[in-house]
């Protein structure tokens, strides 16, 4: 389906919370037949450092103001076989260039599709990247959130709210990038026009255009 094969490529996806983004993300790369990372970065970085994906799950898509104290007592335990000294990794922004280089790998081995941790900044530099935001209407989100957690408008409401901050504070720390701002992404996308299946065929389309071109 894609044209100009001759290198690997990769799709980064942000998102709002509630936007589908995941979903679309995950039919995007089955479609495209590539690599799809999301949770599966902590896993690697996991390996990559020796530290078990306790700390990465902790720090996933969190500033340096969160910096994982708690677990500094605990350090021990999170340690894999061979793992690093503790005292280089217990700060978010250590945790951040650990799956910084992980991702930075992948990325420079095969096509990959990566969703949200800043990977359209981290691989600012790669030849053949397409970056790629997804938003979707307000009412849209509040009952795709209610229908996966089973929890009031109200409580999506404020779920929203609460991630929407939470992935914006992240992307703009490490980024120095502002989130969602459509200037920094190469097609923005609301979801409710399309539906899912919908927006995943003029992604795709799209990508396939691009990488045409290049």
């Amino acid at each position: 389906m894609i044209h100009n094969m001759d290198s690997n490529y990769v799709i980064t996806i942000g998102r709002q919370w509630g936007s589908g983004g995941k979903e679309i993300g995950e039919k995007l790369a089955t479609l495209l037949e590539i690599h799809f990372l999301d949770k599966k970065l902590i896993e690697l970085a996991s390996e990559h450092s020796g530290l078990c994906k306790e700390f990465f799950e902790k720090a996933d898509e969190k500033t340096s103001k969160g910096i994982i104290g708690g677990l500094f007592g605990m350090r021990f335990p999170f340690i894999t076989d061979g793992g690093v000294s503790p005292i280089n990794c217990l700060s978010n922004d250590a945790l951040f260039q650990v799956q910084s280089d992980v991702i930075r790998q992948v990325a420079a081995t095969d096509s990959c599709l990566i969703v949200g941790r800043c990977s359209d900044y981290i691989l600012r530099n790669h030849p053949r990247k397409i970056d790629v935001f997804i938003t979707a209407n307000h009412e849209d989100r509040v009952l795709r959130v209610q229908k996966r957690h089973s929890v009031t408008a109200e409580e999506a409401e404020a779920l929203i709210e609460k991630m929407d901050k939470k992935r914006a504070d992240y992307y703009n720390y490490y980024s120095y990038k502002l989130w969602g701002n459509a200037a920094g992404y190469h097609l923005c996308v609301n979801s409710s026009v399309l539906g899912i299946e919908g927006t995943v065929s003029f992604i795709a389309d799209f990508i396939n255009k691009r990488l045409a071109m290049q």
